[in-house]
């Protein structure tokens, strides 16, 4: 049977809890290592392509504004943990890349996130991590 609005609407409203709730805790976290969970959401995104990725993409990607992104790679590049490169794509739009403090800095939080999540893990079955994330980017794709 197909769920209903207020069904729906429970399950996102658990989502908008669960996202506060991830992200103070992000902020507890990575807050000794001098981040918050935006900034370590960015380092996450330029992290994984190496390359380099633009602002546009990484708000892109994240759902969120890129004018919030934006002002999250300016922070990080007065810090010293990201820096701007030429892109040999697009002239205007310059790629974001970690500098050798900031590679630092995303695999400090990235160590600390594999404590926390695998404490956290231990209560979960694979099958229903798995279908809950099916649901999750179903619901994300419907919108």
């Amino acid at each position: 049977m197909p769920a209903d609005a207020d069904e729906l609407g429970r399950l996102i409203l658990e989502v908008f809890r669960l996202n506060g709730r991830l992200l103070a805790r992000g902020d507890e976290i990575v807050g000794p290592i001098g981040l918050t969970s935006a900034r370590w959401q960015v380092l996450g995104a330029i992290a994984r392509p190496k390359a380099g990725r633009t602002v546009a993409l990484i708000a892109r990607e994240a759902g969120v504004a890129r004018q919030g992104v934006q002002r999250i790679v300016n922070e990080l590049v007065r810090d010293g943990l990201v820096a701007f490169r030429d892109n040999p794509q697009h002239r205007k739009a310059q790629l974001v890349v970690l500098t050798g403090k900031g590679a630092d800095a995303y695999d400090a939080a990235d160590r600390l996130r594999r404590d926390w999540i695998g404490a956290l893990a231990v209560d979960f079955q694979s099958a229903d991590i798995a279908r809950a994330v099916e649901v999750l980017a179903a619901l994300r794709e419907g919108l």
